[in-house]
């Protein structure tokens, strides 16, 4: 791995490598899986303020933790750790309370994400992601799977909030949880890991197979949101969630950075409508924080940007009308 120099191999030791010869893009798996219950099949209960947040407002993953707890009221209920968008040189998460944005731990006063997780796990040989659901009583990591931590989020959000019912949120009504999963998968590959395929590719097959699959998809749903407002018609459901935070890097990140660059989303007006949409619903904005999001990606990745110049654009709009009520009642 020296051999490729320290950049290269920063980017090579995180969540995203490049496999082999293929020069395609290998995502790394999260390694703690358990989750919340209610019938003792693990030991985290569903509780009122018993669960902290670890996350990068850079990150798109960590990013679907923080709209969900945002849109399902539950900031009192679960506290939060923000690292900086700078990573060290071995790719790690590091907290700095005096960058804008971030903060120190606020439970163990660690300098990093990789302490957390040797706390959890004194085996530990990967380096730490975010986002992490942490467990204060038990004192270790619940998960560190985005799409399981919001589905837990989604599950017990009132028990969470320390009421007496176990009602499932609004994001996951019971008759679509099938539908949501299949778009859930249907945009994973091919959108929010193929943004990283792309940018992350070491051959031009390998680019030029992964951007071909994201235009492709990113093509369908254009016409799919000229005919619902949402992903699955008139409600913003999961699959909304995990598809955001991709799509609002695109034009800042993704188009010049990782080369995704046959058009802009700004320049495909039912999926810039939608974005503006649910950027617009209450508490949504309060978890974008550009800034990080920018400079962490073009700043990070040295491999790809060697010198760490950042542009100066795009200007987007965030508030410009979007129209969209048309297509649906859903709010």
């Amino acid at each position: 791995m020296n051999e490729l120099g320290p950049a290269a191999a920063v980017d090579q030791m995180k969540a995203w490598r490049a496999a082999g010869d293929s020069g395609k893009f290998d995502r790394k798996k999260s390694e703690f899986r358990s989750s919340l219950s209610t019938d003792g099949s693990t030991p985290h209960l569903p509780e009122l303020g018993r669960y902290h947040i670890y996350i990068s407002h850079a990150c798109p993953w960590a990013h679907r933790v923080m709209l969900v707890r945002s849109l399902l009221g539950l900031e009192d209920s679960i506290s939060v750790s923000v690292v900086d968008w700078r990573m060290e040189n071995d790719g790690s998460w590091v907290f700095n309370a005096d960058e804008p944005g971030a903060s120190e731990d606020h439970l163990h006063g660690y300098s990093g994400i990789q302490q957390l997780y040797l706390a959890a796990d004194p085996d530990f040989a990967g380096i730490g992601t975010v986002p992490v659901l942490w467990d204060k009583i038990h004192d270790t990591i619940v998960n560190n799977e985005s799409r399981e931590i919001i589905r837990m989020l989604n599950t017990h959000h009132s028990l969470l909030k320390g009421e007496d019912d176990s009602r499932t949120s609004p994001l996951l009504p019971s008759e679509l949880v099938n539908e949501i999963d299949a778009m859930i998968d249907a945009n994973y590959e091919s959108l929010n890991n193929g943004v990283y395929k792309a940018g992350f590719a070491r051959t031009q097959d390998a680019y030029e197979d992964a951007v071909g699959t994201l235009f492709g998809r990113l093509d369908e749903l254009e016409s799919l949101l000229g005919e619902h407002r949402y992903l699955l018609g008139d409600t913003l459901t999961e699959a909304d969630i995990c598809l955001w935070p991709t799509l609002i890097r695109f034009d800042l990140v993704y188009h010049t950075h990782f080369k995704c660059d046959r058009n802009r989303i700004v320049d495909m007006p039912n999926v810039w409508g939608y974005l503006r949409d649910i950027f617009q619903i209450h508490g949504i904005a309060e978890t974008c924080d550009w800034t990080h999001i920018k400079w962490h990606y073009k700043w990070s990745h040295t491999s790809i940007n060697p010198f760490r110049v950042v542009s100066i654009g795009p200007e987007l709009d965030w508030n410009e009308p979007h129209g969209r009520e048309a297509l649906s009642g859903g709010s």
